[in-house]
């Protein structure tokens, strides 16, 4: 199963404390590198969040961000700090006494200090545990996304890396006739400088050009290649690594095909493997 690097999610959900969004964008990069954007009630959460990333996801970079809406329609609580009131009310009794002013202290005016009055915040074990579950989900869709779009790219590496063995399959084909006009220029170049040619000469020279020309190597490795790519694509498992290597050693040996070649059509059908080879190696960078 091929799993694309780039995908995008998003969960929402209603409850008692408001409003969980989570979006989940990913693009590719060499290692998994998650990014986190989180309200400051749920940092405590970034471990496990970074866990369950790592669980779901081998490489891309991943940008993560939570949005939570508190609830509109519950009521607000408040909450009293009744610490800093003591210590208010403590400190403006010792100030009484050293400015020699009784003046009785207003509860009103301990409102109005920063700090003595505050919302109570929701209970944080229901809400971190709708949080996680709601981002298991949003991790769930991101994977089927990327899935779906690995899919889609190892259908056009398929059709690519057959291209290239009917591409191998017609120049084996004319290695023989290849071979034939090589003899046949031989005999012609000898012809005219001799009358009466010198066989040894000829046959060592027609081996020292089939030992020049002799591209039955790269073809195999090229028919190789492609039978371990078209096995990567059937794996389990992230490949996208393996598959960028593979597409190193395609060029190679197609490079080595070009520079070894004494025919227009051969030279052609090595042109035509980069093409193909530089097609796949693009998609393969979005492969996880």
């Amino acid at each position: 199963m091929i799993y694309s690097m780039t995908g995008f999610a998003r969960r929402e959900e209603r409850g008692p404390w408001g409003r969980l969004v989570w979006e989940l964008r990913s693009v590719n990069h060499r290692y998994l590198e998650p990014s986190l954007r989180l309200p400051e009630e749920f940092r405590a959460l970034e471990g496990v969040i970074r866990e369950r990333i790592g669980a779901q996801l081998s490489r891309g970079k991943v940008d993560v961000s939570l949005r939570w809406d508190r609830s509109e329609s519950s009521d607000v609580q408040l909450a009293v700090n009744e610490l800093l009131v003591r210590q208010l009310r403590d400190a403006h009794a010792r100030i009484g006494r050293i400015l020699n002013v009784e003046r009785e202290l207003s509860p009103l005016d301990l409102m109005r200090w920063p700090g003595v009055i505050g919302e109570q915040e929701p209970e944080q074990g229901p809400l971190h545990a709708a949080a996680l579950a709601l981002l298991d989900q949003a991790l769930a869709e991101l994977r089927d996304n990327r899935r779906a779009e690995g899919e889609r790219i190892a259908a056009l590496i398929s059709e690519r890396a057959r291209a290239v063995s009917e591409i191998v399959a017609r120049v084996r084909a004319r290695l023989p006739e290849v071979r034939a006009a090589m003899r046949a220029r031989l005999d012609a170049r000898l012809a005219e400088v001799s009358a009466d040619p010198d066989i040894d000469r000829l046959e060592q020279e027609l081996v020292y050009q089939a030992q020049r020309m002799d591209v039955d190597e790269e073809l195999d490795r090229l028919e190789s290649h492609v039978k371990e790519l078209q096995d990567a694509l059937q794996r389990n498992e992230p490949v996208g690594r393996r598959l960028d290597f593979l597409m190193q050693e395609f060029n190679r040996e197609a490079n080595t095909l070009g520079s070894k070649s004494q025919d227009v059509e051969t030279t052609r059908a090595s042109v035509d493997l980069k093409v193909l080879i530089e097609q796949m190696r693009e998609q393969i960078q979005n492969i996880e």
